[in-house]
């Protein structure tokens, strides 16, 4: 069983591994482009719920919104082509709190010369393995350290999954999330 488990862990890393190489081999997507795209610069940024069937009631902003818990590898110009900060348009102060948001919880930080949007203190990021909006597949542990959704309100289906995975490493795509 623990053999099956590090096969799963290596392939999910191996997978991971190359959508990074491919992220990287695009290349010349700047983050400012990224992130105006993901967050619709021309107006406010509007954080909201929906419900994914896994995990429960996740934030979004178009696509998923995520956490890092940090490695000791820095999320640099790299990590950001892969996990695309949710930034604020120049002139925007805040985020907007959409439908299920506690906006008392949202907030920004200054980091790299842009406005990040955060979450209960936490910046939030974008995985741009997500292609439509409610996907969670970016529930994974990578170089920069381990990636959860943010859930504001767990489904019955996570909450016992995830129990029994605390103090695990959840690398699966779609599994937990962090909850807030």
């Amino acid at each position: 069983m623990q053999k099956s488990r590090q096969n799963r862990e290596s392939a999910h890393k191996a997978a991971l591994a190359r959508w990074v190489g491919a992220v990287v081999a695009v290349g010349g997507i700047s983050l400012s482009v990224v992130a105006s795209s993901e967050a619709g610069a021309a107006g406010a940024v509007t954080v909201a719920t929906t419900k994914n069937a896994k995990v429960g009631t996740i934030l979004v902003s178009g696509k998923t919104l995520y956490t890092l818990k940090p490695s000791a590898t820095a999320c640099t110009a790299t990590c950001l082509k892969v996990w695309p900060a949710l930034v604020l348009p120049t002139g925007v102060t805040k985020a907007k709190a959409g439908s299920g948001v506690t906006a008392a919880k949202l907030g920004t930080v200054k980091h790299n010369g842009v406005v990040q949007v955060t979450y209960g203190g936490k910046p939030l990021y974008f995985f741009s393995g997500d292609t439509k909006p409610g996907q969670v597949n970016g529930n994974v542990t990578d170089t920069w350290g381990k990636w959860t959704a943010v859930v504001t309100k767990k489904s019955a289906n996570s909450s016992s999954s995830s129990s029994s995975n605390s103090g695990s490493s959840n690398s699966s795509a779609g599994g937990g999330g962090a909850a807030f």
